[in-house]
């Protein structure tokens, strides 16, 4: 188990000034105050921050744009979140209907729209064609057929693209790993050829694009240039079989730093995948980036609120009032997450599982943590912007928290925390 001896990641949003963490130029204290915790609290400035690393390397030194950002809205799907993405020139990455209507929600071109995930329904085949997305990216022979069939009812035409299984391994954790032949995801490698030429042949079809996404929080670039020169290798092929790709969809997954981590920069990561088209002598296609964790993971906070100190005969327990209900990773990857009170305090530290109120052994957000706290003090759980909010519950009829961003000295409300009678309003009695 990691220790409490991992550094901090690079927060640009979040800084400590003489003893207190700041929300850009808003206390923590001051929001936890005014909003109560458990709280999710975002950084516009450091959104911002990460969109323009992508965008840097998306236009060339004539002002041509060689790549355009699709963001994985999976990774947090705040209405706000999207929006702030879309006015800086965002598309989207969708992986269900309801993410589809949240992108419609807030404005969003639906040419700037990919449709993804690999079980979607019929209803949601046509919702996304009857909302006119750019694309849908296939991930299996049977789902293309579907497709085919959804809309030869509709009496319109499919845009698709085939998402290849390159069986490249991205040495990320095995449930974030989506590019090896034993995942779910995509079509197989050998099968990818066969089934191009049998989408060219049915009725409904357009074949627009090629797909590929290997994982999730990878660090190294290596992967991603081994899937793409596969992936490349394909154009090359089915150019040569008169059929033409006309966009390349490279996925995401690349990692940020949870503390001791070190993913490239992600300027140079960009241009080195987009380079590597051209260098093969496709920079013609359209390419589509669609990261999601490198945007938004430390951007965002967990704020929460120590309720007792537990000493124990193994263990001390410092139990807050955040639980797997508001960040699940830790229970569900194990993952690390840095801890930190938002106000230093001349107490005496000592070695804590930080863990929450509910029912589960497994609801802890983090062990062996060398922490300086007492009852009533606040800790911000960092590195929470992407797959935070999303993946929450509500197990024990746990509420949602509220979700807050800050820019500058301005906060805003962007969702308001859940009241407990609303978790049982749409239930009924038997009579």
């Amino acid at each position: 188990m990691k220790s409490s001896a991992i550094p901090l990641p690079t927060l640009s949003g979040f800084t400590e000034r003489n003893g207190s963490w700041y929300a850009e130029e808003t206390p923590l204290a001051d929001l936890a105050q005014k909003f109560g915790t458990p709280l999710y609290i975002y950084s516009k400035k450091a959104l911002t921050e990460a969109y323009q690393a992508y965008d840097r390397a998306c236009v060339d030194s004539n002002g041509k744009r060689r790549a355009r950002v699709h963001f994985a809205m999976k990774a947090n799907s705040n209405l706000a979140v999207l929006d702030c993405f879309k006015k800086l020139g965002a598309g989207f990455d969708l992986v269900s209907g309801g993410e589809l209507a949240r992108a419609l929600a807030i404005g969003a071109e639906p040419k700037s729209l990919v449709f993804a995930g690999v079980g979607k329904s019929a209803a949601e085949i046509a919702q996304a064609l009857n909302a006119g997305v750019k694309c849908i990216n296939v991930e299996s022979i049977a789902e293309l057929h579907k497709i085919n069939r959804v809309a030869q009812e509709l009496n319109c035409r499919a845009p698709i693209s085939l998402r290849v299984n390159p069986d490249v391994d991205a040495q990320t954790h095995p449930y974030i790993s989506t590019g090896l032949k034993g995942n779910k995801f995509g079509i197989a490698y050998h099968e990818v050829l066969k089934t191009y030429r049998e989408a060219a042949l049915l009725s409904h079809i357009d074949v627009l694009g090629i797909d590929c996404h290997i994982g999730s929080q990878i660090t190294t670039t290596a992967p991603y240039l081994d899937a793409l020169d596969k992936v490349l290798d394909l154009v090359a092929h089915l150019h040569r079989e008169g059929i033409e790709i006309h966009h390349l969809d490279l996925g995401g997954g690349l990692g940020i730093s949870y503390g001791e981590e070190s993913p490239p920069d992600i300027t140079d990561f960009t241009n080195t995948l987009l380079n590597r088209v051209a260098e093969r002598g496709f920079g013609h296609l359209d390419i589509v980036l669609e990261p999601g964790r490198s945007l938004v993971g430390n951007a965002g906070v967990l704020l929460t609120q120590v309720e007792y100190l537990k000493p124990g005969v193994e263990k001390n327990f410092c139990i807050v009032d955040a639980a797997m209900t508001e960040l699940m990773r830790p229970a569900l990857y194990e993952a690390y997450h840095g801890i930190i009170p938002i106000k230093a305090k001349a107490v005496k530290s000592a070695s804590y599982d930080v863990v929450g109120p509910v029912c589960e052994s497994g609801d802890w957000l983090g062990k062996d943590r060398t922490l300086a706290v007492e009852e009533g003090d606040l800790l911000a759980i960092l590195s929470t912007g992407a797959y935070g909010f999303v993946m929450a519950s509500n197990y024990n009829t746990r509420p949602m928290p509220a979700e807050v961003m800050v820019d500058g000295k301005n906060v805003y409300l962007i969702r308001e925390r859940e009241k407990i009678k609303d978790l049982f309003a749409n239930e009924h009695l038997l009579p």
